[in-house]
């Protein structure tokens, strides 16, 4: 298990869920992870979790200031980066009908200000031949009710990485998404306390392999995406959602 030995990897929102299922796996493949995360707490029991060859910088990827000091890090410590996976997000399902701007800001300042100054900052670190991948989702492709200002930051991910895919490419930087359908994360049974049970049910009657994903299956396609494996790759949406928004 070496896809991505020596390599130097920045993950944000590496704390838990996704982003830490991927950390463990990128490490397994060989890598030196950076985790990105807002609470302190839970960013040390992540790289407990983890157990080597990671680091933890606490910070907001809504917040300029914050990216600024978190690659300043990554610059001292390694001094470039092979992987970019700019992977945290707020999911706050609300209506179109009684969303607020303070909610609009909110989800548009993490998961579309935040995913795109994350890349710009990083840009100047990541080493020709690299690999940016960005968390999207299969709703941006459906329209679930309640979900209009998420889907609409995910939308504009995949923008970016047309933009992106042309932009980079005479540096053999690649840049893809993937877009995960319903998940099993903390992070979803916190969103629906609960009722989590409930909407998992409710999920899986849209899923056609019938079951959520689990976050290392996200993990397995972040290293493939990652890794040499994927050279001539970029540009794509890559959906890992059970078949969701292939029928």
């Amino acid at each position: 298990m070496n896809a991505l030995q020596g390599k130097v990897a920045v993950i944000t929102g590496g704390n838990s869920g996704i982003g830490l299922a991927t950390a463990k796996r990128f490490v397994e493949e060989g890598a030196y992870v950076f985790i990105t995360g807002r609470r302190k707490g839970e960013l040390d029991k992540a790289v407990a979790e983890i157990g080597k060859n990671v680091t933890a910088i606490q910070g907001d990827v809504s917040n300029l200031a914050d990216l600024d000091r978190i690659f300043e890090n990554v610059a001292k410590s390694k001094g470039n980066i092979d992987i970019l996976f700019a992977n945290a997000g707020l999911l706050e399902p609300m209506s179109t009908q009684t969303a607020t701007p303070e909610h609009f800001d909110r989800t548009f300042g993490t998961n579309v200000r935040g995913v795109f100054f994350t890349v710009q900052k990083a840009l100047p670190l990541i080493k020709d031949g690299g690999s940016i991948i960005l968390t999207c989702s299969s709703s941006w492709q459906k329209g679930f009710p309640g979900y209009a200002t998420y889907s609409g930051t995910k939308a504009a991910l995949r923008s970016f990485v047309r933009t992106w895919t042309t932009e980079y490419a005479s540096k053999g930087i690649r840049a893809n998404v993937i877009s995960p359908g319903p998940i099993e994360t903390p992070g979803l049974r916190e969103l629906f306390g609960e009722n989590a049970e409930a909407m998992k049910e409710q999920f899986k009657t849209i899923i056609p392999m019938r079951r959520l994903g689990r976050a290392e299956d996200i993990a397995a396609a972040a290293v493939f995406l990652a890794s040499e494996e994927s050279s001539f790759i970029t540009g794509i949406d890559l959906p890992v959602d059970g078949g969701t928004v292939a029928v």
